[in-house]
């Protein structure tokens, strides 16, 4: 009897573990996805020389729930011509992408509660690369369907533009991820990061891979410069000009949520995670070390947070013709430059 007690008990804590550390992650990437918005504002004050939000809470930081609000009360329009039940499906494939890719972005090396040893990820998968290759596929269906059931020429020509650039863009990701494959010998994301002890991190060991991975997830996050299937001066709007109210607010938060993931990933596969170099060699607690490590963890996100709004507000938008050359004239060979560097780099040195 006490064995099935202990059989029960350890069932009912591991599912109390795992749903506790979903609430987190999604309370997280929500707070960080609004509060973007509002970093977004005042790193482009800062560098238009402008104020940016400053009078809603102190130092405007309550204005991303002002917004929010604001858009909670507007009214939903849908505009006659369009495929009413597609127009809702929409928006709501966009934000599943961007919230379950988290699921297998592991933030620290692990932790023991009450004897039970809980790693910090939601789902610690051998194939967590792939999966998130998967997911990130499906994502431009959102993007192609709002464009289409909108019923608009507009909205229609950013659907197929997302499109053409996603997939254009996805092959140089998978390529440039193809290397960091090579060196880890595996697909899932905490043995990649464990893979980068030390200095060994991948962005030193295959720059181009590092490179091309970052161009791409741009791309694949449709930031300037490669925010085509919006181009306000073109499209009006694009893909999601026939959208108001939360279901724009959907799309919007989903960017950001996408630009979240995007610079977990690179830290992940090229940064080297949640390591800190010979962090371990300092004799500090290991209570001090994890909490060293999963905020190094964090700080890594922030700086490449910052990059992509920097670069938003430093960068012209690419016409649609140097995008598509650049994906498979100059992005698609150095990736494939960078598999056969790494493979190189393994048969000399024997990584």
């Amino acid at each position: 009897m006490e064995a099935i007690w202990n059989f029960l008990w350890a069932i009912i804590s591991f599912y109390n573990f795992l749903l506790i550390r979903i609430v987190i992650v999604l309370v997280m990437m929500l707070m960080t996805a609004a509060y973007l918005v509002y970093f977004e504002r005042k790193i482009s004050a800062w560098a238009q020389n402008r104020l940016g939000p400053n009078r809603v809470g102190w130092y405007g930081l309550l204005q991303s729930f002002a917004d929010v609000f604001k858009l909670l009360f507007k009214e939903d329009i849908v505009p006659d011509n369009a495929n009413k039940k597609i127009h809702a499906l929409a928006p709501m494939i966009a934000l599943f992408i961007a919230f379950t890719t988290y699921a297998v972005i592991p933030i620290g090396p692990g932790i023991t509660i009450a004897g039970y040893q809980i790693p910090m990820v939601i789902a610690d998968v051998n194939i967590g690369i792939l999966y998130v290759l998967a997911l990130t596929s499906i994502g431009v269906y959102g993007i192609t369907f709002a464009g289409w059931s909108s019923g608009s020429k507009y909205s229609l020509l950013g659907g197929i533009r997302s499109s053409a650039q996603m997939i254009s863009y996805e092959i140089s990701m998978g390529f440039s991820i193809g290397g960091v494959i090579l060196l880890s010998e595996s697909l899932r994301p905490m043995a990649i990061v464990e893979s980068q002890s030390g200095w060994m991190w991948n962005a030193f060991i295959q720059p181009i891979g590092f490179i091309t991975f970052l161009v791409s997830a741009f791309a694949e996050t449709n930031r300037l410069p490669f925010d085509l299937p919006e181009a306000e001066p073109e499209l009006v709007g694009g893909y999601h000009t026939e959208y108001s109210s939360m279901k724009f607010a959907a799309f919007f938060l989903a960017e950001y949520a996408n630009m979240l993931i995007a610079s977990t990933l690179i830290v992940t596969l090229y940064l080297g995670g949640w390591q800190i170099p010979y962090i371990e060699t300092l004799g500090l607690s290991s209570g001090l070390v994890l909490a060293l490590q999963v905020a190094g963890f964090f700080v890594k996100v922030g700086a490449l947070l910052f990059f992509f709004i920097w670069v938003r507000w430093s960068i012209p938008r690419f016409r649609y013709d140097q995008l598509m050359n650049l994906g498979w004239k100059v992005m698609f060979p150095l990736s494939l430059f960078n598999i056969i560097w790494v493979a190189v780099l393994i048969m000399i040195f024997k990584l």
